[in-house]
């Protein structure tokens, strides 16, 4: 396994970090139960592979992640570094950042957290918390107390504004979706580690997405690689600004597997890893004819969530991966972090098309959006 320093922390992480979001689960009398027997063998071979990292968060595997998590690594506690997530939208009022800290300790059976994250914010929303309930604040306190190590933030924001973020002085890591196919936090995720921060990135592989990578790149490249997955996960090691990459591993094959590309000492060469982002800036170029995403069409009256439709639609019509783009689809509206209506609350109304720069026939895009990517 290899390691990077991370950030200003004086800990060494392994680029290979383990997501606990995918954790195995079964239907036992009609609801999803974590197999803990399962998640406790893959995060010990997971421990002798030479991963470090663990990261879970409060409300992944229906709220079951963090005890099976705590359990799994409870023998080798003091060896890894444990990773999870204050749930802003739970946080409403002064006390409900220390009240959900405690739960989540006793949660996880263990006295202190390595990376506590404020989790998917914004600039603008960690900020309208912060006036709410006093997060910030609350978690300095907890900090000086020693139930917490490290203020960390997970992001799902314009890239500007991971910027302004690390800016504050209050973090030392940041966790971020990147992968050959979303470059968009690049250059923000260099502004954060020349600003002392470590970088994690989440969404190596697109949520499945780089899977459908073409196979003809590597090959055309000379690249060795098993599969176009682990030209992914090669692509996001490469880069210099990464620090750990989380993988949500759902199987011990995939562990084994992934475990090996962060252990295998050669890199993409830059010349490779230049021409991947030049195969994948051709297909963003096509993506572009149908949608820039500027977003100049928002907000939209019936709610209709358009640049994420469209965004969707993009990963279906270009990139030819329409299951990722129909799950995306029937979440919106159903997670914090993917907001707003589907294209069936349209009203028709066109006010959407006479903000469009490009003149785009919206009300027809998301006719046609909605039927390629609804039920």
């Amino acid at each position: 396994m290899r390691y990077h320093s991370f950030g200003q922390t004086g800990r060494d992480i392994s680029l290979l970090g383990f997501g606990c979001m995918r954790l195995p689960m079964a239907d036992i009398d009609g609801k999803k139960t974590i197999c803990q027997d399962e998640v406790t063998a893959m995060l010990r071979r997971a421990h002798e592979l030479g991963i470090n990292y663990f990261d879970t968060a409060y409300f992944y595997n229906e709220g079951q992640s963090e005890i099976a998590v705590g359990k799994a690594i409870k023998p080798f506690r003091d060896k890894v570094m444990l990773s999870t997530k204050s749930p802003g939208h739970l946080v409403k009022k002064p006390g409900d950042y220390r009240r959900i800290l405690e739960e989540q300790l006793r949660k996880l059976d263990t006295d202190w957290i390595d990376f506590y994250h404020f989790h998917g914010i914004g600039y603008d929303s960690f900020h309208q918390t912060d006036k709410d309930a006093g997060w910030m604040k609350d978690s300095i306190r907890a900090k000086e107390e020693g139930l917490i190590r490290n203020i960390s933030f997970s992001f799902h924001d314009k890239p500007e504004n991971l910027k302004r973020l690390a800016d504050l002085g209050l973090f030392s890591s940041v966790l971020c979706q990147y992968s050959a196919i979303d470059r968009s936090n690049e250059e923000a995720m260099a502004y954060a580690k020349a600003k002392g921060l470590g970088v994690v990135i989440m969404g190596p592989l697109g949520g499945g997405r780089i899977s459908g990578l073409p196979r003809e790149v590597s090959d055309s490249l000379g690249i060795e690689v098993k599969s176009s997955a682990e030209m992914g996960l090669r692509f996001v090691m490469t880069n210099p600004n990464v620090d750990c990459v989380l993988s949500g591993m759902e199987t011990l094959a995939m562990l084994e597997e992934n475990a090996q590309v962060a252990s295998n000492a050669d890199a993409l060469g830059m010349l490779e890893y230049a021409a991947i982002q030049d195969v994948m800036r051709e297909n963003e170029k096509l993506a572009q004819l149908y949608c820039t995403g500027c977003g100049y069409c928002m907000p939209c009256p019936a709610g209709v969530a358009i640049p994420q439709i469209f965004r969707l639609m993009n990963y279906h019509r270009v990139y030819g991966i329409t299951e990722f783009a129909r799950k995306g689809y029937a979440d919106i509206g159903h997670s914090p972090w993917n907001q707003g209506n589907r294209a069936d609350a349209c009203t028709d109304c066109g006010l959407c098309e006479t903000k469009c720069p490009q003149k785009i026939q919206i009300r027809d895009q998301l006719k046609e959006s909605h039927l390629a990517l609804g039920e």
